[in-house]
């Protein structure tokens, strides 16, 4: 189902990745800024970035774009594979719909079609990890890197299994819904809830008018996130990334500990870890300030580096 117009993001466009098609749009709001690209979550369109989140980025002097990964939102989903959950695409037998380089390859076809030479990248949960690769893949593409809520971008296989919470997983590996407009509410419900801090009280209408406004299946397609999941990286190593970098990760997420986060930062030279006090795996309203602010401060040392600028 594509998503309602809102006048606050331009009209959807397309990029191209061999025969992979990429739907993304930009911010009306600050649309002569500095570039900034947004990676989403696993399965999850590019909707359930917040608004005023991409706002408070605007005010702060940049460009911001958003993108449906490959197997989710309005780009391109593959066939079906053998896997069926997101567990077995983990610790099973590895999928081989595509790689993880060619989800790196899928942000720098949205940027090359945005027209941007270079840009900021803001990776959140699985987006994050596309990040971090895109960093290794394309460093002259990258003038920050921003990671959120992710695992490092080099771990796969039974080697995540330090950094999940492994009972959150199962949770979410069992939950079933219609495939209706319906059903993907009450995923959205369901999955907001799972994934929220439990130090704050879950705004159940607030998460039920989200879900109202975006219906998107990839909230509970697992065949779509088992091959996103499954896609594996064969480059270097997380400590060969050598642009600005942020780690932030909630000091309460429920999905992935806040040790992945340390993790990262502690393997990539320079980088600043941030963990965020009442966060889960999600990007609450209470955070945007911390966020924006931690992005905008890794903006400034960027500007003393020989990073080309194409916006």
């Amino acid at each position: 189902m594509s998503p309602a117009p809102n006048p606050l993001w331009s009209p959807v466009r397309w990029a191209e990745n061999g025969a992979v098609r990429l739907a993304f749009d930009s911010l009306t709001e600050g649309a002569g800024g500095e570039p900034l690209l947004l990676a989403t979550g696993l399965g999850v369109n590019r909707l359930w970035v917040p608004d005023g989140l991409c706002r408070m980025l605007a005010a702060q002097g940049f460009a911001v774009a958003r993108y449906d990964q490959r197997d989710g939102g309005e780009s391109t989903h593959l066939p079906p594979t053998p896997t069926r959950s997101p567990i077995s695409a983990l610790f099973g037998k590895r999928e081989t719909a595509y790689t993880a380089e060619d989800m790196a390859d899928d942000a720098v076809a949205v940027m090359s079609a945005l027209g941007w030479r270079s840009a900021h990248l803001l990776g959140v949960s699985i987006g994050g990890a596309v990040a971090q690769r895109v960093a290794l893949r394309h460093p002259d593409r990258v003038r920050t890197l921003t990671s959120m809520a992710a695992v490092p971008g080099d771990t796969s296989g039974l080697r995540t299994m330090r950094y999940i919470q492994m009972r959150t997983l199962a949770k979410f590996a069992r939950l079933r819904f219609p495939d209706t407009p319906e059903g993907d509410v009450a995923a959205g419900i369901a999955v907001s809830r799972l994934l929220a801090s439990p130090h704050r009280s879950f705004d159940e209408p607030a998460a039920r008018e989200a879900a109202e406004r975006n219906t998107d299946r990839g909230m509970h397609d697992q065949q779509a996130q088992s091959r996103q999941i499954g896609a594996q990286w064969h480059g270097p190593p997380i400590s060969a990334i050598a642009r600005p970098t942020l780690v932030l990760h909630g000091e309460d997420d429920p999905l992935i500990k806040p040790s992945a986060g340390r993790a990262i930062a502690s393997r990539i030279r320079d980088s600043r870890l941030v963990l965020l006090p009442q966060v889960g795996h999600e990007i609450p309203d209470c955070a945007w300030d911390r966020v924006v602010s931690e992005i905008s401060r890794l903006a400034t040392v960027s500007h003393q580096l020989p990073v080309q600028r194409g916006d």
